[in-house]
């Protein structure tokens, strides 16, 4: 919560002797968020802030920076993989596709999908161009696709393994979502991001095996 203080008096003046602070445009520009996520993760401590005696916000930088070393991202990723892997050692939630694999197809493809669950997480948090990872998403279906073809491995065991993990980066987003606090406009654009990425993966991953019927 933001009380009111005179530090922004001093922080013009150069007496400044404790953190770097910024206004509110420049921390959504650090975090390449939206304002009302700046002040939802502000409200809830995870930002120090203060309010001037002009009713400004004025944010904690280190703390700004802190969040971009991690933030939503490393959330995501740190989320999704541990969802993913207690499903799979725990052989639920569709996952019987995973046990008749063999473990060299398995370590093939688990770059990729640490990879992709990265990329996932980077879409979420705004950090780099939508397009450019779209780009490197749309390399990684292909690529895993291929990957698959050249194992013989038989198409609908590949869209099993898709459909369990595109349920798990949802059930991951929902997570995210409430542990955020994100509005219902937010949440929904999260995982219509999500979505939008796994049709990517998808499409990928059916081209490759059309062209290997070839």
């Amino acid at each position: 919560m933001c009380v009111v203080s005179n530090q922004d008096a001093a922080a013009r003046s150069g007496q400044r002797s404790g953190p770097n602070w910024v206004n509110l445009g420049r921390a959504c520009e650090i975090l390449g968020v939206n304002q009302s996520t700046v002040r939802r993760w502000a409200d809830s401590g995870q930002i120090r802030c203060f309010r001037t005696p002009g009713g400004h916000r004025r944010f904690a930088e280190e703390d700004l920076l802190s969040l971009t070393r991690e933030g939503p991202a490393g959330d995501l990723r740190s989320a999704a993989v541990t969802q993913i892997r207690r499903k799979l050692h725990a052989g639920r939630g569709g996952t019987s596709w995973y046990q008749e694999i063999e473990e060299s197809e398995r370590e093939a493809l688990r770059p990729l999908g640490r990879r992709l669950v990265e990329l996932v997480g980077e879409y979420i948090a705004g950090r780099r161009p939508r397009a450019e990872i779209e780009n490197e998403v749309d390399e990684i279906g292909r690529h895993y696709g291929e990957l698959l073809v050249e194992r013989d491995t038989p198409l609908l065991r590949a869209m099993e393994a898709f459909t369990f993990f595109r349920r798990s980066l949802d059930e991951t987003a929902k997570q995210m979502a409430e542990r955020n606090r994100m509005d219902a406009r937010e949440a929904a654009d999260a995982r219509e991001r999500i979505g939008g990425l796994a049709d990517r993966v998808l499409l990928g991953v059916s081209a490759a095996y059309d062209d290997g019927q070839d």
